[in-house]
């Protein structure tokens, strides 16, 4: 552990459940898994929350940790680029009001934080509407700021995805904390050899086949149930 207690301590407030950039109105589509008996117990749970953090590890993660590069590299047209990437990458509405939803409110947070040029700019630029202002490239600026490398970005990126889907199931799913933890536990320790996958690739090299979570984020769009945004 190289890490000195401050950037541990970044590391720690950024990555709290309770950062207030509204995760917990989220749920990745579980609440329709759940009301379509796809997901019903600790195991279906499991599959599905694999699911959607490998889907996020492929896609967003990828531009998290490319924006990173540019905010090193003060480039801010390529932090622009990969604002949209994410977008574009998006198919189906409730996944992109929820990156740009979680994405503005960590900018405004941030910059009542911390001073930072490049979230200054950014957030402006998101109110003006000349960029959509995705949670993964508010991440990535945050911990550049912080000095924080893209292996602690990963990290955090894909343990706010796992944890999110696990808080929403306490809520939805017949499952208790013991089973929560030890999901969250068993998936964190696959992280760091995706990770190894990921940190060379490209926005080519995106890739997200995930139907399902699709499928259920477009039945939650219609759905009457609904205790989540998604």
């Amino acid at each position: 552990m190289n890490l000195d207690i401050t950037k541990i301590m970044r590391l720690l407030e950024f990555t709290d459940s309770t950062f207030p950039v509204g995760t917990f109105s989220f749920s990745n589509g579980l609440e329709t898994a759940v009301h379509e008996k796809i997901v019903y117990d600790a195991k279906t749970l499991e599959e599905y929350v694999r699911a959607i953090a490998t889907q996020a590890a492929f896609s967003d993660a990828i531009v998290a940790l490319k924006t990173l590069e540019a905010v090193n590299n003060n480039d801010y047209e390529d932090i622009l680029n990969a604002d949209n990437q994410v977008i574009l990458f998006k198919m189906n509405s409730e996944a992109r009001l929820m990156t740009q939803r979680m994405g503005k409110k960590m900018a405004e947070l941030s910059v009542h934080i911390f001073e930072s040029p490049i979230m200054s700019r950014w957030l402006d630029d998101i109110k003006s509407d000349k960029t959509p202002g995705t949670y993964p490239v508010a991440q990535a600026i945050t911990f550049g700021f912080c000095g924080l490398s893209s292996r602690e970005l990963f990290s955090a990126h894909q343990y706010g995805v796992i944890n999110m889907v696990l808080s929403a199931a306490l809520r939805s799913v017949r499952v208790s904390h013991y089973d929560t933890q030890r999901i969250l536990f068993k998936l964190t320790e696959e992280t760091a050899k995706i990770y190894d996958e990921v940190k060379v690739l490209d926005y080519d090299d995106m890739n997200v086949f995930v139907p399902m979570a699709d499928i259920m984020a477009s039945l939650h769009e219609k759905g009457t149930m609904r205790m989540f945004m998604n």
